[in-house]
């Protein structure tokens, strides 16, 4: 396999007990699916295009859950719109999405189950904004910095590793996939 993370979007699925989810995933997300293709291939098209997304075959990962990701440049895009809660409900499980940035300092993860918003965070390190803030922030969060409460009087710092952190205790840290074994080859999606 082949890792990946920094400047990069990505959704995780989860599928334990969901057959076909990853075949499913390019039709909730709007995308014509072109088939199958190797791994290193696959990363490449998601990360140096607009308008491709990889998408994995079930993946090992936290809560000894199977998980499915999704990543490409695309997700990121301004216009693209990735709802997790109509995605959650569409695919019946559990979607988080998260996208990190180090250039501009974007750093975002969300989490729906069962289509309901569980929790959203987003921050701008350019600017320092907070831009989203829903529900709690869960241990794995805290550890990665955030306040318990957002308020006028909070700093917030979070950086690429915090996301990547967030990734690996909700589902799974795709930095470490590099050289693991492939249960499969990923799909690729094309927008449009």
């Amino acid at each position: 396999m082949v890792g990946f993370g920094g400047k990069q979007a990505w959704l995780a699925i989860r599928a334990d007990g969901r057959e076909g989810v990853a075949a499913s995933v390019p039709a909730a997300l709007g995308l014509r699916d072109l088939g199958e293709v190797r791994w290193r291939d696959g990363i490449d098209l998601a990360h140096l295009t607009d308008d491709r997304v990889a998408i994995t075959p079930p993946l090992p990962g936290a809560r000894d859950q199977l998980w499915v990701l999704a990543t490409g440049r695309y997700l990121m895009r301004p216009e693209t719109t990735v709802d997790v809660v109509a995605l959650s409900a569409a695919l019946g499980a559990e979607v988080q999405f998260f996208a990190t940035h180090r250039v501009t300092e974007l750093h975002r993860w969300q989490r729906a189950a069962e289509g309901e918003l569980i929790r959203a965070f987003g921050y701008v390190g350019q600017t320092g904004d907070v831009t989203s803030w829903h529900g709690e922030p869960d241990p794995a969060e805290r550890d990665a910095g955030l306040p318990g409460v957002l308020d006028d009087e909070t700093t917030v710092l979070v950086g690429e590793k915090d996301v990547l952190a967030v990734a690996g205790a909700w589902s799974i840290d795709p930095t470490t996939l590099t050289g693991r074994p492939a249960p499969g080859t990923l799909r690729i999606g094309a927008a449009g």
